[in-house]
């Protein structure tokens, strides 16, 4: 009897022994594996940071400022990605995307509408915000004309009406300032604020680059009127933006869906975008660069009362 109970008292403490070194084990483990997960995630972390590589991007004058804004700040987090962008029109940046010679082509308007449906296939659409067209005047203008109803500056740009004292202004002659064919800007600004009605290069008329060019134009002759993003008008006081039907062209206007001529501001990628490449354009749409895309003039996509 007594070697039975000597057994059993041994066996008992074996057992014991075995879930003591269980419990140890499982313990050791779990250290380790939260370790191992907080290592992970600084990796991760560090890895995305430490993504390296160059961006050229190209196109829209109208996008050019926010895409140099984001690409300076852009650099403080990913500090081995370089980025460069350039004007040129958004014809040309979808074009250049499309060939190849750019990583990113930054459109006013839709690929469809500047390039045809098997290229415009090839091409994946970022849209990065919301960008309000105003139509602009000379200061020394604005005095006597700062809103015009929509059919005044339809007949403006159709050369129905070539002086300004037409509509309440000075006996002085219509000068347009607008862009070439292949600049989104002026697609987008006939579509909206014209319903689409041609301009008249009959009538006296200055065609430019870019979207800076154009207001220096406009600021330097008396009669002249033409177009740009209110991103140029953030603050530039030389030039006056013209109301349409009374309503000013503001962001608030444009969230509310009160005044008309906005559009989508595109990034176009060929294919879906390399690593370099979807890490500035995450870093663009974010919450992080959101209140630096209302400071410059344009708005944020996910906060319009209204869609296209």
């Amino acid at each position: 009897m007594k070697s039975k109970k000597i057994l059993g008292i041994i066996l008992s403490a074996a057992l014991a022994a075995g879930v003591l070194s269980a419990c140890g084990s499982s313990s050791s483990s779990g250290t380790a594996s939260g370790t191992s997960g907080s290592t992970a995630s600084t990796a991760a972390s560090s890895s995305a940071k430490s993504i390296s590589g160059s961006i050229n991007a190209s196109g829209s004058s109208a996008l050019l400022p926010l895409a140099q804004d984001a690409a300076d700040k852009f650099k403080n987090t990913y500090p081995d990605i370089s980025v460069t962008v350039n004007a040129g029109g958004s014809g040309t940046g979808l074009k250049q995307v499309s060939d190849g010679s750019v990583d990113i082509g930054n459109s006013d308007v839709a690929a469809e509408e500047k390039l045809d449906a098997s290229t415009a296939a090839e091409l994946v659409d970022h849209k990065v915000c919301v960008i309000t067209m105003a139509a602009i005047v000379n200061k020394e203008l604005a005095s006597s004309v700062s809103n015009l109803t929509k059919q005044q500056l339809i007949d403006v740009f159709t050369g129905k009406i070539t002086n300004w004292k037409e509509v309440g202004g000075p006996d002085e002659e219509v000068l347009l300032v607008t862009r070439p064919d292949s600049s989104g800007t002026r697609a987008l600004f006939t579509k909206y604020a014209l319903d689409g009605s041609s301009e008249n290069s009959s009538v006296s008329y200055l065609e430019t680059d870019n979207s800076g060019e154009l207001l220096e134009t406009v600021k330097s002759n008396k009669g002249a009127i033409g177009y740009l993003a209110l991103s140029y008008l953030v603050s530039n006081t030389d030039v006056t933006p013209i109301s349409i039907d009374g309503v000013a062209p503001t962001l608030e206007n444009t969230y509310s869906g009160k005044y008309p001529v906005w559009g989508y501001e595109h990034m176009y990628t060929k294919g879906e975008p390399n690593e370099a490449c979807k890490a500035f354009l995450d870093y663009i749409t974010g919450s992080e660069y959101a209140s630096s895309v209302e400071s410059q003039g344009y708005c944020v996509t996910s906060k319009m009362t209204v869609s296209r």
